[in-house]
């Protein structure tokens, strides 16, 4: 059977759930749509035009380059298809966004046939996705005296491909979706457990919230044609949790427009707003699809006369509603005057939006046109030998004369490029940095490779130190739809240039490690700058930030990344650990702390928290600046001791070379060169030459935060709080409670050790505990299923070797098998351990989920409602986050122990401490 049979199959299939036709990336099936085009007597000649002209992805698919060769043959008229004129063939050319179109109007451009060429050249101004072997071409051409080049070149130093865009309507009118009311996950618009469709984005796009809301949302568009529909998070923050390019892509699917009429499925100009203003992460997101991200303020804590906030009875502040965004309000954004209206009256002020760097992303169709187009610029007036007109906003630039440097100020002034040489940079100034590490995860994965592909890249930029592609998101189960998606993506990866977790090849054993153990590895730098695809990118070296797929596939191509300089908050410690305390509790006393001393306020939202934890390897350092995600905080950096950065580098160093001896290096050494930046940077430290990186004394922060060891006394558990009365405040990982606040009488139905949060010593904790248990109680009897997924391979291989593994063997009642990897989701457990795939297993929610209504005690990081446990009908499910200790005594007992059980159980046993030292 053909391949188009196979096709017209498929399209029936899709057609039963509602779905159109998959758009066509595959080579070999677009040339036998093409053979049918040719042949005017075939029954499927309309179909298959319209699949040509309208379903066919562009970029650097490679069908994108059979069809760039099929219009070019119809332009030089080699080939006649009444339907598509030659000036037709310019125009679908115009929407193919790079790669092999770009290689074809090249050829038409500077080809001998003079009418041809001009057409070209005028469709060629309109482009900027191009890379160093298209400028090349045209550097050529023109040196070679080619008029055409020359004309392209001038266009391109005036940034006629911008200018000549339609200007942003001044007027936006929107109609109201409340979505949520209190924070709004990522996993509402785009849930974990459908991550094995985001690339196909019609499909995807049904998963996004509920069937009912998207029909509402249908409901207000048809009775507000021409308004835009913001979906709004009210009482919250919009988008927390996971960095989804899908999440924003499936708004705009249902709320914004279509980029290309040729493009299917990839819509722009998303509108979305949130009562505290939009999560970081998600920001960032919108800006890639050109859209709008609105920090409302329609509710604000309620003053007394004196002006003290009132409180209720639980000493929470009392909000008012300053004005209502009820669904279906028709609310107008004002570009000019950056104000939000209803009617004539005025709301709020949303400049912050609307700065002239957003407002250029909101008229190029998103961000990439944007950083592309500089790059085209510089390029050509560099040719021309003549300064680049001031076409783009230019960069702010804020120095403040004798004012310190934080250490996220430090990073960014050492990575930027293209600003005022000898300038030193405060927070608020507009930078372009340079990427040292980019980490890529398996269930955002397709989408990057799909946005490299858009984007007309083919090869990871010289400037990147250091890619991973991970497998950890799919690592507990290797069902079909993995098995279908993974090894594909492995290979687009691997030859892209990255280090895979798995080798297409089939030489080098999987490596399903959890992606940002790996990235905290191969950071060999703390002076590193790091984007991955996830929001946990959040590295105790260097300074990470998680991202959507789009800003993690521009990373890749360009090596760089753009952003403003984040303001920073300092963290610091005083008093001592109790012995009984585990550092998970500090970490969740910090917020707990924080929001006490702050009234309520998350000073840490949006910022970058300066945490001074130096004491701590960068293995146990990671559980705090991990958690960061968690406590909204834009990024984090971990200020270090000499000499414990230098033993965590060389506890680096050692885990590359297990990679590198696994064989997973590449022709381009990658991983050696990343030993010798190590050995480097351990010098510099060594000799004095460059100490760890610190703060200035006189820097300035936003806010200033002391943690006082000497109060936490109980173990910490962030709580979902799911049955509060305020809707608002569910699931917001901001409810910390003390143990004893549970008594001894709530039931936990599974345990969970694993995900990023946890290290080595947390799995030697387990081992000791059920060691202790056993001497006191003569066994070990679990009451609820504890689950144990160890993050990485190493630290297996670790604990082998120095004896643990072999009691967490002789105490589990499952062990995972390499080779044979469970192919079905578990759906029952026993009351056993299970030693788990390493992976993200139970935290991630896509494959791995407790039974629905259960509660959950977890060492992971995501409490979010439908994440880790579905509700039920009989209650509703919820996960509590605590340490390791609490988390494996809970599963023995079935319960929460209380103070005094959870104390009897860690006696003797070397929890993760932590001392404090002074800072300037």
């Amino acid at each position: 059977m053909s391949l188009y049979k196979d096709y017209i199959n498929e399209i029936e299939e899709r057609k039963n759930q509602g779905l159109n036709p998959k758009p066509i990336d595959g080579a070999e099936l677009l040339s036998e749509v093409i053979a049918q085009i040719k042949d005017t007597a075939n029954e499927y000649r309309e179909d298959s035009l319209k699949l040509f002209i309208y379903n066919v992805l562009p970029g650097t698919t490679s069908a994108a380059g059979v069809k760039a060769k099929f219009l070019k043959e119809i332009i030089l008229g080699e080939v006649v298809v009444s339907e598509i004129t030659p000036a037709f063939a310019f125009e679908l050319l115009s929407h193919m966004k790079g790669g092999p179109s770009i290689e074809v109007l090249l050829d038409l451009a500077l080809g001998n046939d003079a009418a041809i060429a001009q057409e070209a050249a005028k469709v060629l101004k309109t482009q900027v996705f191009l890379y160093d072997a298209d400028t090349d071409r045209l550097k050529e051409a023109f040196l070679a005296g080619n008029a055409v080049a020359k004309d392209i070149v001038e266009s391109y130093a005036k940034a006629e491909f911008f200018t000549k865009l339609p200007e942003v309507a001044e007027k936006i009118e929107i109609v109201t979706f409340i979505a949520g009311e209190g924070d709004i996950s990522t996993d509402l618009l785009s849930p974990g457990n459908q991550a094995h469709s985001r690339s196909d984005r019609e499909l995807h796009g049904q998963c996004m919230i509920t069937p009912a809301a998207q029909k509402e949302i249908q409901a207000l568009q048809a009775a507000h044609p021409g308004k835009s529909v913001m979906l709004i998070a009210e009482k919250g923050t919009m988008g927390v949790g996971s960095s989804r390019m899908s999440g924003v892509n499936n708004v705009a699917l249902w709320t914004g427009k279509q980029a290309s009429p040729y493009v299917p499925f990839v819509n722009i100009a998303p509108i979305v707003g949130g009562t505290n203003g939009i999560s970081p992460i998600f920001l960032t997101t919108v800006d890639v699809t050109g859209g709008i991200g609105l920090d409302l303020k329609n509710w604000v804590k309620k003053t007394d006369a004196e002006g003290n906030v009132v409180r209720n009875e639980k000493g929470e502040p009392v909000l008012e509603e300053v004005y209502s965004v009820a669904t279906g309000t028709v609310l107008t954004i004002d570009t000019k005057a950056k104000k939000l209206y209803n009617g004539d009256q005025e709301l709020i002020d949303i400049a912050k939006a609307l700065t002239p760097q957003k407002m250029e992303f909101i008229k190029a169709g998103g961000s990439y046109a944007i950083v592309f187009g500089k790059k085209i610029q510089t390029f050509a007036a560099k040719l021309l030998g003549t300064p680049a007109p001031v076409v783009f906003a230019p960069s702010k630039e804020i120095s403040i004369e004798g004012q310190g440097l934080t250490a996220v100020e430090k990073i960014f002034n050492k990575n930027a490029v293209g600003v005022t040489p000898g300038k030193v940079l405060h927070a608020g100034s507009d930078v372009r940095v340079e990427v040292n590490i980019v980490g890529s995860q398996d269930t955002t994965g397709l989408m990057t490779a799909q946005e490299l592909e858009a984007m007309a890249a083919t090869v990871i930029s010289p400037i990147v130190d250091g890619a991973y592609q991970s497998g950890c998101h799919t690592a507990s189960v290797w069902d079909k739809k993995a098995q279908a998606n993974i090894p594909k993506l492995m290979k687009f990866m691997n030859d892209f240039g990255l280090i895979t977790a798995r080798d297409p090849k089939g030489e080098y054993h999987s490596m399903t490690d959890v992606i940002h153990k790996v990235l905290n590895d191969i950071t060999i730098d703390e002076w590193a700058i790091i984007i991955g695809g996830d929001s946990h990118t959040r590295m105790s070296k260097g300074v990470a930030f998680g991202a959507d797929s789009g800003t993690v596939a521009l990373a890749l191509a360009t090596g760089e990344a753009s952003m403003p300089i984040p303001e920073s908050v300092k963290v610091t410690f005083k008093g001592d650990m109790k012995q009984h305390m585990d550092f998970r509790d500090v970490v969740h006393a910090t917020q707990s702390q924080m929001l006490k001393q702050f009234g309520g306020e998350n000073v840490f939202q949006g910022r970058i928290i300066e945490v001074h934890i130096g004491t701590l390897l960068a293995d146990q350092a990671f559980t705090f600046t991990d958690w960061t995600a968690e406590m909204k905080a834009k990024a984090s950096i971990c200020i270090s001791q000499d000499d414990t950065l230098i033993e965590s580098l060389e506890i680096a160093k050692g885990r590359i070379q297990i990679m590198i001896e696994k064989g997973m290096d590449n022709k381009n050494q990658v991983l050696q060169g990343l030993i010798n930046k190590a050995n480097k940077r351990i010098e510099e430290i060594k000799s004095g030459d460059k100490p760890a990186l610190t703060p200035d004394a006189n820097a300035k922060y936003y806010a200033e935060v002391v943690i006082d060891l000497d109060i936490i006394d109980e173990p910490m558990i962030a709580d979902p709080d799911v049955n509060n009365e305020d809707v608002s405040k569910r699931y917001t990982h901001d409810t910390i409670r003390e143990l004893s606040y549970y008594g001894d009488n709530k039931k936990v139905d599974l345990g969970f050790v694993g995900s990023c949060m946890v290290h080595k010593d947390d799995l030697k904790i387990v081992s000791q505990m059920l060691k202790n248990i056993e001497k006191q109680s003569g066994e070990v009897k679990f009451n609820a299923p504890l689950v144990v997924a160890a993050p990485t391979y190493n630290i297996i291989d670790e604990l082998k070797a120095e004896g643990d593994w072999e009691y967490l063997q002789k105490y589990s009642g499952f062990e995972f098998s390499d080779l044979l990897p469970k192919n079905a989701a578990r759906t029952e457990y026993e009351n056993i351990m299970y030693l788990e795939r390493p992976g993200c297993n139970l935290c991630m929610g896509n494959q791995e989920k407790a039974a629905k209504g259960d509660t959950v005690m977890a060492t992971s990081t995501r409490l979010f409602q439908g994440r880790v446990v579905e509700d039920s009908e009989r209650k509703k499910g919820e996960s509590l986050l605590a340490s390791t200790p609490v988390v494996v005594l809970s599963a023995i007992l079935g319960r929460i122990p209380t103070i005094e059980e959870y104390k009897a159980s860690v006696e003797g046993i070397n929890l993760t401490k932590f001392k404090p030292i002074p800072t300037k």
